[in-house]
């Protein structure tokens, strides 16, 4: 990852930083020796940076071995321990928004209110500067204001929306989009839903339309559906996951707003509890602010 962009990450992951790494390297430094407590200590850093108890466990364990297995007796070596474990509960794999197979669909859910709309508008900006045809379907046509929404981030994104009325049927507009997706021969279908999870019966049944309606019409397209989470809701957003994969399956996550908390850790919790990749984070307004994820850059940043 090349300087500008290593650099707005590190700058984004601010408060996440603040609130486990300075606490990391303040316990290390403060301790004589390596035992349980200062352990005890870590785990609780972990804790409170939202990376989840249950995670939090999983780390300290995993952490206790590398320490052993490379013989560290100095608690300021830690660290690079604590990293490498790190990494490799995120994994490695290499995360691009450029599509692997064409045509593409991409199905965005997720709560009202996390940055669904934000996200396509991002995602369609930098699919369209790598010279890809994109076409946007406003297929949230429940919460006042979505449309215009899309509209307003089409149009900065410089690519075409395809609407219905507000309040009309969600399936109807994805069938519109993928009629004019194959008419224009677009590259990539991105398609907005609502996110009423309180509502779960008829939005499971609304998706269950929509992916349907995809498979039907468009069944030479490549489909992925990935789930937009607010980073500053920290285990709430683990919580939204969880009910979102009792609806549809999930390819990958947007992980929004991370520079604007310190809950940062939430991004370890997800990939350890849900084995789900995050793809995308979020770390600004602006239209080239969500980045493709890659854990060694994270966890570098992070530290």
């Amino acid at each position: 990852m090349f300087g500008g962009f290593f650099d707005k990450l590190k700058g984004g992951l601010e408060k996440t930083r603040n609130s486990i790494t300075e606490k990391v390297s303040e316990v290390l430094n403060l301790a004589i020796s390596i035992d349980d407590e200062l352990y005890e200590e870590l785990e609780e850093i972990l804790i409170t940076a939202d990376i989840g108890v249950e995670t939090s466990i999983d780390v300290i364990g995993k952490l206790k071995l590398k320490v052993r297995q490379n013989k560290v007796k100095d608690p300021t070596e830690i660290r690079p321990c604590l990293k490498e474990v790190l990494i490799d509960i995120l994994g490695s794999q290499e995360n691009s928004i450029e599509p692997d197979n064409l045509p593409k669909v991409i199905l965005i859910i997720g709560v009202n209110g996390v940055g669904k709309t934000t996200s396509i508008g991002k995602i369609a900006a930098t699919l369209k500067s790598e010279k890809y045809k994109v076409l946007i379907a406003a297929a949230d046509t429940f919460r006042a204001g979505a449309i215009e929404q899309l509209q307003v981030w089409s149009t900065r994104a410089g690519v075409d929306l395809i609407k219905h009325q507000e309040g009309s049927d969600p399936a109807a507009v994805v069938f519109d989009a993928v009629q004019a997706a194959k008419a224009r021969k677009a590259d990539v279908l991105i398609c907005d839903t609502a996110g009423r999870l309180h509502n779960k019966k008829n939005l499971m049944d609304e998706l269950a339309k929509i992916n349907r309606v995809i498979n039907r019409e468009y069944s030479e397209a490549h489909l992925e559906t990935l789930l937009v989470l607010d980073a500053t809701t920290g285990q709430n957003g683990v919580e939204q996951a969880k009910q979102f994969m009792a609806i549809c399956p999930i390819d990958g996550i947007i992980l929004t707003k991370l520079d604007g908390t310190a809950k940062g850790g939430v991004v370890i919790s997800i990939k350890k509890q849900l084995n789900i990749p995050v793809k995308y984070i979020g770390i600004g307004e602006g239209i080239d602010d969500l980045q493709e994820f890659n854990a060694r850059d994270f966890v570098e940043a992070l530290f």
